[in-house]
């Protein structure tokens, strides 16, 4: 029972810690310092605190205690969080009412979008700073494992290629993440824009052939507005973002989902690496690592991890690889190409880099320029050294970031690149290794940008 000397604070006072404390069964306190658990009345024995000083001791705690408190979504100074490279290594605990507040209450008119961890909203908070909300859906199958395999993660990254988590909720049932808004969106809205499947018109001939080209006409591409000069600054942006988590973070992650719907833009079109929830953290003198479950997408995997399990630094270069390809070019890297057998992307420009015909794969609304041709054929040559079928010819990230920069350097001729897994595009894999005479189990689900 709370004493009459903690109450007696609280009315003259008007001390709401020392209301909060009295609420905690292992901290009420009485008139003197026995009145506390021996660990506390050994504090305030060192500390030499009277017994009318106690109450002091009581908000400390107190303050201690209401830093795990739930807080609203006002409260939070989001603009800071946001502007300023602020340590975020305790992510704040927000309330869920005011997360359906800042977003109407999940309203469909304030969705992004969906992906594989559940449906993105936009949200307006009373200060007016606009968040990206993300709710884990019921039917995910990326669950309470990646939403806090997430939160332990990006909290702890801060670089300005990486978004930034500005908090996350637990209620229930309810697991929500609240991110930076990017009012861009994600960089596959912009170099592909509505994915409408090719395999729709080899399907339903000349009917599907019609209603392919109809929509693709009715949802343009918004890659005219991508000049060379951004593309090549989102290319070095997502590699500084890479070569940080490799080598500069606190810990060394491995992403194992880039792709380009998991690249934002903010409103400069600065791309930021998002969607953490299937990283990983290595050991500084670990090289690679395997796994039982192999999770990812399709077209941006490497060879190894698809058909071993095998990840490392390498496995996130190939991704990158693949982005600056489909960057340069336009294209899907998994979309058809009849140009002499070659099935995906990274055949089709690897065929072309051979004939000497390169300059020929640049997308056509980005226009050309002699000044350009260089950084279009370095870093055409970069994506298929990124690509290579041996991760040990793959170039690691600091060798990319530097070639980027020094526009004297002399790149090795690439081989012959892995070729991607064929299928949708959008689609995400995940299957489990168990063995040799058992079947994978494969499911498959549509994602978007996140």
């Amino acid at each position: 029972m709370t004493s009459s000397w903690c109450r007696n604070q609280q009315k003259e006072e008007g001390c709401n810690s020392a209301r909060l404390i009295a609420s905690f069964p292992a901290y009420r306190c009485g008139r003197s310092s026995g009145g506390f658990p021996s660990r506390v009345r050994t504090t305030l024995s060192r500390y030499k605190m009277e017994p009318d000083l106690t109450h002091r001791f009581c908000c400390e705690v107190a303050r201690q205690k209401s830093r795990t408190k739930l807080v609203r979504l006002e409260s939070s100074n989001f603009s800071n969080a946001v502007s300023k490279d602020n340590d975020v290594s305790n992510v704040p605990l927000l309330d869920l009412n005011t997360v359906k507040a800042a977003t109407s209450n999940f309203s469909s008119e304030n969705k992004l979008g969906e992906g594989g961890f559940g449906p993105v909203y936009k949200g307006k908070l009373l200060s007016g700073d606009e968040i990206a909300v993300k709710r884990l859906s019921k039917l995910s199958k990326q669950g309470h494992q990646e939403f806090s395999n997430e939160v332990r993660l990006i909290a702890k990254l801060q670089h300005k290629n990486l978004v930034r988590l500005l908090g996350s909720c637990a209620h229930k049932d309810e697991k929500i993440l609240i991110y930076e808004y990017m009012p861009n969106k994600s960089l596959d809205k912009f170099i592909f824009g509505l994915f409408i499947p090719f395999l729709l018109y080899l399907a339903c001939g000349i009917v599907g052939y019609r209603f392919y080209t109809l929509m693709n006409a009715a949802n343009p591409r918004r890659s005219a507005e991508l000049t060379w000069q951004k593309r090549f600054g989102i290319i070095q942006g997502i590699a500084n973002g890479l070569l940080y988590l490799h080598h500069y973070s606190r810990m060394r992650v491995i992403h194992r989902d880039l792709k380009t719907s998991n690249i934002l833009l903010d409103s400069e079109m600065k791309p930021k690496i998002s969607d953490f929830g299937l990283a990983r953290i290595f050991r500084v003198d670990q090289m690679e690592a395997n796994t039982g479950k192999v999770v990812g997408t399709f077209g941006y995997m490497s060879p190894e991890y698809a058909s071993q399990g095998l990840f490392s630094e390498k496995s996130d270069v190939f991704s990158f690889g693949v982005i600056v390809l489909e960057i340069i070019t336009g294209e899907r890297s998994t979309s058809f190409y009849p140009h002499k057998n070659s099935q995906t992307l990274l055949g089709y420009v690897w065929q072309m880099w051979e004939e000497g015909r390169a300059l020929e794969l640049q997308d056509p609304s980005m226009g050309s320029s002699p000044t350009q041709a260089g950084e279009v054929l370095k870093c055409t040559q970069l994506g298929l050294l990124c690509v290579q079928q041996d991760a040990a010819e793959r170039p690691t990230m600091s060798y990319v970031v530097s070639s980027l920069s020094n526009g004297a350097c002399v790149l090795p001729k690439p081989r012959q690149p892995a070729f991607a897994i064929g299928g949708d595009p959008n689609a995400t894999v995940s299957y489990y290794r168990a063995s040799r005479a058992s079947v994978n189990e494969l499911t498959m689900s549509s994602v978007g940008g996140r």
